[in-house]
């Protein structure tokens, strides 16, 4: 079943820039899916579309049955967590209330403007706090943690919102390899165990072929690219980062495209 239905839908920016160009896509619930592509591809503006913090300007966006509008944007962002690259964790806070800060959502506006929440909000976090391995930080502040420490924060935020899906853009582009190798690895681990579709922009060729059921490829905001990680061979990477078909086309400057490509 889709959770993610996205119908021929095009973004222009104010200034002319068109980010996305007649983008069809459907996402299955449960999938763990890497979107990948070159720096101004489109990436990040089509994760935004997906919880409505960018609206499209033309067709449609369709989430858990729920069109993208101003209508349904809260009972949208109620359904959808998100995972930044900066973290956008409050750094004066202590990880438990950044934590339960994904719960506001379900809360009445004064009560969330309070920070005022619910033993069942605690009974959630300190979970999602013990799941990303952080219960031992629970109350210390969120600028105290390593960078890898306050991106699974942002995780555990995410969870705690008991959300059906996660949309994590460029989780790990500030991480090292191999903390940023564990945080794919406990979306991968979300996903498979709790059936919750995760969607994320990644750069990291080598994560997407290991953890990724899906990719999609993106080249100046249009598809390129949609499949299995055992079909992103040589010629799929050219076509996603290049827009090329032919290694011919590469013009000689094959070493330094492919050190780009393949990180």
């Amino acid at each position: 079943m889709a959770i993610i239905e996205i119908n021929d839908v095009s973004k222009t920016y104010p200034n002319g820039c068109s980010a996305l160009d007649s983008i069809c896509l459907s996402i299955e619930e449960g999938q763990f899916v890497a979107i990948i592509g070159p720096s101004g591809s489109g990436k990040t503006t089509l994760i935004r579309l997906m919880n409505g913090l960018e609206p499209a300007t033309k067709g449609c966006v369709v989430v858990d049955n729920l069109k993208v509008c101003k209508h349904h944007l809260r009972k949208i962002r109620s359904r959808v967590g998100m995972v930044f690259q900066h973290f956008n964790l409050v750094d004066q806070l202590n990880v438990m209330t950044n934590v339960l800060s994904g719960r506001l959502s379900r809360r009445h506006w004064l009560p969330s403007m309070l920070y005022l929440f619910h033993k069942t909000d605690y009974a959630a976090a300190t979970e999602a706090l013990r799941r990303v391995e952080l219960l031992g930080k629970a109350w210390t502040r969120a600028d105290k943690l390593s960078g890898g420490q306050q991106q699974r924060a942002g995780v555990a935020r995410a969870l705690a919102q008991e959300p059906k899906m996660i949309l994590a853009d460029e989780p790990v582009a500030s991480l090292d390899p191999v903390i940023g190798r564990g945080i794919i690895k406990l979306l991968k681990e979300i996903s498979e165990r709790d059936g919750i579709t995760v969607v994320a922009n990644l750069h990291q060729v080598k994560m997407v072929r290991q953890f990724a059921d899906r990719v999609i490829g993106l080249h100046n905001g249009r598809i390129v690219f949609d499949g299995s990680p055992s079909r992103l061979d040589d010629a799929a990477l050219h076509r996603i980062y290049y827009g090329v078909t032919n290694e011919n086309d590469l013009n000689g400057n094959k070493d330094q495209h492919l050190a780009v490509a393949y990180p």
